[in-house]
């Protein structure tokens, strides 16, 4: 579905990141795994062997317009092209509004939103020289209906929402589609974590009766970047099953 294209995915060195990242180099496209840090992407470009030549790492600062901007001229330089941008990487937080520090929220707020602009200035100028593209934005069901505590990380993915609203409309003209993916619970390391006894009494209040899974996530972020929603653009898609707050 993505032969000959080339994906940057930002947090794709593990969970959903790591999964859409695997599941766009399945579907034939050549894929940068942008990081945090150089050991993570290099063991994360490490578990992928059977897609040398067609995988690559970079670890910007991605609230950096000159770093990000660098790294992704050369995956353009390596693969011909940037034609899918996966802006996945996010920080989130379940602390109180009486003991947030302006700190934390700034942190928050850069990862989850600058960076997301940031990223998609630098990808859309590419996109825009060559024709077109796809941005895909990682939302979350909390960017809806908010979140008893940790007020940044809702606060957050309502940006995003907006951001890919208004990016969708000032880009359509260029034939660069903007959407987003709001996941619901889903299985991660923090998940992993939990007592099964606490997930199972999480996955009865989702009505098709189970957690996400990566690979759900990852199918929409297929679907948003293929030719099969080439009339899609401005959404948020959510991936939840059903699930309400």
């Amino acid at each position: 579905m993505l032969k000959g294209k080339t994906a940057i995915v930002t947090g794709g060195t593990r969970g959903i990141g790591f999964a859409i990242v695997k599941k766009y180099l399945e579907n034939g496209a050549n894929v940068a795994i942008a990081g945090s840090r150089q050991e993570s992407v290099e063991k994360a470009l490490a578990k992928l062997p059977e897609y040398e030549g067609r995988i690559m790492g970079i670890w910007p600062d991605i609230c950096s317009q000159e770093e990000v901007a660098e790294a992704f001229a050369s995956v353009k330089e390596k693969f011909g092209s940037v034609d899918i941008l996966a802006n996945n990487a996010g920080l989130s937080s379940r602390t109180s509004i009486y003991e947030y520090t302006l700190e934390e929220f700034t942190k928050i707020m850069d990862v989850n939103v600058k960076a997301v602009f940031v990223c998609s200035q630098a990808a859309a100028r590419i996109m825009k020289e060559q024709g077109g593209g796809a941005i895909i934005n990682t939302s979350s069901m909390v960017g809806e209906y908010g979140q008893p505590s940790g007020c940044a990380y809702p606060t957050s993915k309502f940006a995003v929402n907006g951001l890919t609203k208004s990016l969708a409309r000032e880009l359509a003209k260029d034939k660069i589609r903007v959407n987003a993916v709001a996941p619901g619970v889903t299985r991660t390391d923090m998940l992993s974590a939990l007592p099964q006894e606490m997930v199972d009494r999480i996955s009865a209040g989702i009505p098709l009766g189970r957690v996400g899974e990566p690979l759900d996530i990852a199918n929409a972020y297929l679907f948003l970047a293929s030719e099969l929603s080439s009339y899609v653009t401005g959404i948020t898609l959510r991936v939840d099953g059903a699930a309400m707050t």
